[in-house]
């Protein structure tokens, strides 16, 4: 997370980055971009899609932003917080390279990759110097290293990049598809399907706004070591140097990531992650009208959610939430506990309920710490979380006689 203050070169860089329009993502080397913007008219001038009016357990609801769909989530507990449209699948443009650069990372840190491997770039992913989609501008049968790659793909959005690694992970940008298709469906991403590593438009090729931050925050969750990547604000490459296209990355010092996307069927579309005194936010905003619309739609939804939401504890670490029964054991009963420390965000103010609701036929023997049952949290009569319960202690099974004389009193009720 950057404190610093920013310079005013880095804020006059991000606001030139944030209203270029060259499709899709395209900020090219500064040598392209004079001529991208020249090639096509300001973005601005595009209709605004209507306010979505989100839900959300705010007194007063949600606000409503001009974007086709979007949503707001708690990093912690993946809670959704507000939301509109969000299980619509949308084509994402861009915010696809956030499974590209999922994949490579993961395998980085299970060592299928290293950081100086190199990638060698096949004519179908070599960028032919075009202004028109955004390039890491990898030579022609040249090799990079996979962590030059890795930032290529999260800082330049580069197509270039995405389509070197997916052939060198999986030998073709259509075998990297299913590897995609494949974690999404493991990470619950239920309303998406890849086709390719970049986003290029294709009919088949949607995602929604929920998937998309749920992949988001399994990329801050697993990906610890190369997250701060999303958070830098430029990348130089072959003498190139480009600006990363989040703007918020230059004007908010608790952002600190994640995506930006844009085509002309897609809109402008962000995701992004802030963290303010203790709780991360994720957004989602998909297809709007401009760069500086998606930037202010985004950061009015986090304001929001950071003004209007909290954390609670609703069970103190170590209590006893219920007490299990157990059928043959040496002893009957088993005290549920919280399997570790659990906050739920809610609408400051309001007041948190919880409930427990156990396994039936519980019996023995029970390992300490094997799940039991679960604990919901309520807010407004509404559940708004849950989080298992485990066993406190070992209960061992009973002897054949005590077990025998259990079964009697089971048949006669007592």
């Amino acid at each position: 997370m950057h404190t610093n203050r920013f310079p005013l070169a880095a804020l006059v860089l991000a606001v030139a980055a944030a209203t270029l329009s060259t499709s899709p993502e395209s900020i090219a080397a500064p040598r392209h971009a004079a001529k991208a913007a020249a090639q096509k008219k300001p973005s601005a001038d595009a209709a605004a899609p209507a306010p979505a009016v989100g839900e959300s357990a705010v007194a007063g609801g949600a606000p409503a932003l001009a974007a086709k769909a979007w949503l707001l989530m708690d990093f912690d507990s993946g809670q959704v917080l507000a939301s509109a449209n969000a299980d619509e699948p949308l084509p994402p443009a861009s915010l696809t390279k956030m499974m590209t650069s999922y994949l490579v990372e993961q395998a980085l840190r299970t060592g299928k990759l290293k950081k100086d491997d190199l990638v060698t770039v096949s004519e179908h992913a070599w960028c032919r110097g075009s202004s028109s989609e955004s390039c890491m501008y990898l030579p022609l049968n040249s090799q990079a290293k996979v962590i030059d790659i890795l930032r290529g793909i999260v800082i330049q959005s580069g197509n270039d990049a995405s389509k070197a690694i997916a052939e060198h992970m999986a030998g073709s940008e259509e075998g990297f598809a299913k590897l995609m298709n494949a974690e999404a469906q493991r990470l619950g991403m239920t309303h998406t399907h890849f086709v390719n590593a970049t986003g290029l438009p294709d009919p088949a090729h949607k995602a929604s706004a929920r998937d998309l931050a749920i992949l988001a925050r399994a990329i801050i969750r697993d990906s610890a070591e190369y997250y701060p990547i999303y958070a830098e604000r430029e990348f130089t490459f072959h003498g190139i140097k480009q600006g990363n296209r989040n703007a918020l990355l230059y004007t908010d010092p608790t952002v600190d990531g994640l995506k930006t996307g844009h085509t002309e069927e897609a809109g402008y579309c962000l995701v992004t992650s802030s963290k303010r005194n203790g709780m991360r936010l994720i957004s989602v905003i998909l297809n709007t009208r401009s760069a500086q619309a998606r930037a202010d739609q985004s950061r009015t939804l986090l304001g929001w959610g950071f003004s209007n939401f909290e954390k609670a504890a609703p069970i103190p670490p170590e209590a006893v939430v219920a007490t299990a029964k157990v059928d043959f054991g040496k002893v009957d009963t088993v005290p549920a506990v919280l399997g570790a420390p659990w906050t739920v965000t809610v609408p400051r103010g309001q007041q948190v309920q919880t409930s427990a609701q156990l396994k039936p036929a519980l019996e023995a023997p029970v390992a300490k710490g094997a799940v039991i049952g679960k604990v919901v949290a309520s807010s407004n009569g509404k559940p708004i979380a849950e989080a298992p319960l485990v066993a406190q202690a070992d209960v061992e099974r009973a002897g054949f006689l005590l077990r025998g004389w259990q079964h009697v009193t089971k048949m006669f009720g007592k």
